[in-house]
């Protein structure tokens, strides 16, 4: 199999079993999908979900938390994965936007990136989900999933993962193949124990199949 049948044959059973796959986190706006997505590094969406209704409710807008001290924000988050540092993020992130953007989200990943707590994968997602831009973010599922199955060969960082994947998907499916990924690695592809048995690619995967020939 070529990398253009296969990269073609894993979109086609995506898109038929999948057809329009969104972000697990929950949010109202695009700013609070950001606060979430910053809050996401290193923690699972569900604590996610469980810690931002009363985040979102405190601080609906950028002006609102851009007046906070991450003191007053510890509370809210103090479950998630690294909070004193993620508090210091959310406040500093709502301060730029506020300064520096007039409180509007920026559609530009160069922007998106000043952002206190905003890295290139943060940025991408921002792009995928609020603005549908052909930008993929590459999480640890995504590093993972796409090298096992063979969408990605050595590749040695999220950066050269992230253009592998650009080069080869059509450009209007980039926004769902990045949920795609995430899913699949999240619920099925899981990394120590993948579900091969109940995998609706299995057939298209290098890693089933070199396992395969290794059992015979």
């Amino acid at each position: 199999m070529t990398i253009k049948q296969r990269y073609a044959a894993v979109i086609e059973r995506f898109a038929a079993s999948m057809p329009s796959p969104e972000t697990e986190l929950h949010y109202d706006t695009p700013f609070h999908l950001l606060l979430a997505v910053i809050l996401s590094a290193q923690c699972t969406d569900k604590r996610v979900n469980m810690v931002t209704p009363p985040l979102f409710e405190a601080y609906p807008t950028p002006e609102s938390l851009a007046t906070a001290t991450p003191d007053d924000v510890f509370p809210f988050i103090k479950s998630v994965s690294y909070p004193n540092n993620k508090a210091k993020s959310l406040v500093g992130a709502a301060r730029t936007l506020v300064e520096r953007f007039g409180g509007e989200m920026p559609s530009d990943i160069d922007s998106l990136m000043e952002l206190p707590g905003v890295g290139r994968k943060t940025a991408n997602v921002m792009l995928a989900v609020v603005f549908n831009r052909a930008a993929m973010a590459v999480d640890t599922h995504v590093f993972r999933v796409s090298e096992r199955i063979g969408l990605t060969t050595n590749s040695k960082n999220p950066l050269q993962t992230e253009r592998t994947l650009i080069k080869h998907i059509p450009e209007a499916d980039i926004p769902r193949a990045h949920h795609w990924l995430i899913l699949h690695g999240r619920y099925v592809c899981k990394a120590r124990r993948p579900d091969c048995m109940n995998c609706a690619i299995a057939d298209l995967c290098r890693y089933f199949n070199k396992s395969s020939k290794d059992m015979q």
